[in-house]
């Protein structure tokens, strides 16, 4: 029990990972998870705090710079290393990042590259094979998992900034929920015209808005390995989900991704939304990021949408020259 509550203050508490799964260490930790309970429970608190135009204006535009966060820097930027940004960026973006309430920047980052090590197989900390509800919220809950597994993350131990970040995201997200309570109170003595409060904005704003992120990403996890298309043969069950691409602001090319995960962009053609990196681009014209990597020629004339084209082409000559010889 004591273990438990110490790590909702400092996830390091546990000073090494676990190697090997087991019956024991694969159990839900029902104490250590009370706050991810507690945070769905709480929005069932949107029928008595009502709603407000505003209210559900901050809650989608927190949800999409926390999401902007998570994909570009979280995903792209620390598990991945497919563009480079100044320090202060980094910090700042990290720390948004760390408000989404999916645990520590760099614990998030090592369990990603696990995963593509060992993708879809019994050492992958998410595995599609054990089913959806372990690859989308079981696999966090346990002790098998919960660790930051230090060793897959050494190049981003030589800053404190994110190792602080790291032990004690739990304090962040307390300290953001308690921001956006106060600048609702602010906002219904500044603005009553924007008919919000305190305990509005921290429902919808914080709460709402959080669950809503945190299931769009663990998607990836789960839906993106079940349904969609599979572009690249991979050895895993990666997909490709137009859908899930929507609303993860481009995560959803998970197929591309597993296929060649080097590349700032995962939407590999122009029909492929991948909002987080139409973003990053920007970013790249103000010199905020920069050194994104390209998709290599390579990885189109191996696709099978080229090959499919490539076919529909060669059938399409052969009926023309048929056509020519009647």
């Amino acid at each position: 029990m004591l273990n438990s509550l110490m790590r909702w203050i400092d996830s390091w508490s546990i000073p090494t990972s676990i190697q090997t799964t087991s019956a024991e260490n694969a159990k839900i930790q029902w104490v250590r998870i009370i706050p991810f309970i507690l945070l769905h429970l709480a929005c069932l608190a949107v029928f008595w705090v009502g709603v407000s135009w505003f209210a559900v204006l901050f809650m989608l535009a927190f949800y999409i710079i926390r999401m902007f966060s998570i994909t570009a820097f979280f995903h792209r930027y620390l598990s991945h290393k497919t563009f480079q940004t100044s320090r202060i960026i980094q910090f700042i973006f990290v720390l948004i990042g760390t408000m989404s309430a999916q645990r520590g920047p760099l614990w998030w980052a090592a369990h990603h590259r696990y995963h593509h090590r060992f993708t879809d197989t019994e050492q992958d900390p998410h595995s599609s094979t054990h089913g959806f509800w372990y690859s989308h919220v079981g696999w966090f809950l346990n002790d098998y998992n919960f660790a930051t597994r230090k060793e897959v993350i050494k190049d981003w131990l030589k800053y404190p900034e994110l190792i602080w970040l790291d032990r004690f995201s739990m304090i962040v997200v307390l300290l953001t929920a308690g921001s956006i309570y106060l600048l609702g109170e602010w906002l219904a003595v500044a603005h009553p015209q924007l008919g919000t409060s305190g305990l509005q904005l921290l429902v919808w704003g914080f709460v709402v808005s959080t669950v809503l992120l945190i299931h769009a990403t663990l998607c990836i996890n789960s839906l993106a390995h079940l349904y969609g298309r599979r572009d690249f043969d991979t050895q895993d069950q990666s997909r490709n989900n137009l859908f899930l691409s929507i609303i993860t602001l481009g995560e959803g090319w998970h197929n591309n991704h597993h296929f060649y995960a080097g590349s700032t962009r995962q939407g590999f053609y122009w029909w492929q939304i991948d909002v987080t990196y139409y973003i990053l681009k920007i970013m790249s014209w103000f010199g905020l990021v920069w050194g994104m990597k390209p998709i290599p020629v390579r990885i189109y004339e191996v696709s099978k949408i080229s090959q499919k084209r490539r076919l529909k082409k060669d059938m399409t000559g052969i009926k023309n020259n048929e056509s020519g010889e009647v």
